[in-house]
């Protein structure tokens, strides 16, 4: 199967998204992202460290938060699914760290979902 230059570039720019990723959580940037499968998804895609899976047994916002403040970090990485309840969960972390003081980055999130938008509604996908 062949595919067009468009497609061609949208995987490019997935692939450099996935390394700039990669990179963040080498110099120990932690992702939070929805579930367990999340952060399999992610690992199979190389992209490896701390990815941290927000709703994983249960997990309450707050405990997320408090580990947040645990482990003293100051920018997180939200990498939430795209559909309608991965954007409600983003736009809540977002505000929740925002008030702790913690910088939100949604870059890597914010290009993903433009990029994929119509192709899947999550990060495992």
């Amino acid at each position: 199967m062949e595919l067009s230059v468009g497609e061609e570039r949208k995987l490019e720019r997935i692939d450099h998204l996935l390394d700039s990723l990669a990179s963040e959580l080498s110099r120990g940037i932690p992702v939070i992202v929805e579930g367990r499968r999340d952060v399999k998804a992610l690992e199979s895609l190389n992209v490896k460290g701390m990815i941290i899976p927000a709703k994983a047994n249960g997990r309450s916002m707050l405990s997320l938060i408090q580990e947040i403040e645990r482990y003293g970090w100051n920018e997180v990485i939200l990498l939430m699914d795209f559909d309608r309840r991965g954007v409600e969960l983003t736009m809540r972390l977002k505000r929740y760290l925002e008030s702790i003081k913690v910088k939100p980055n949604i870059s890597f999130w914010k290009e993903l979902s433009s990029l994929l938008r119509r192709d899947l509604k999550d990060i495992e996908g």
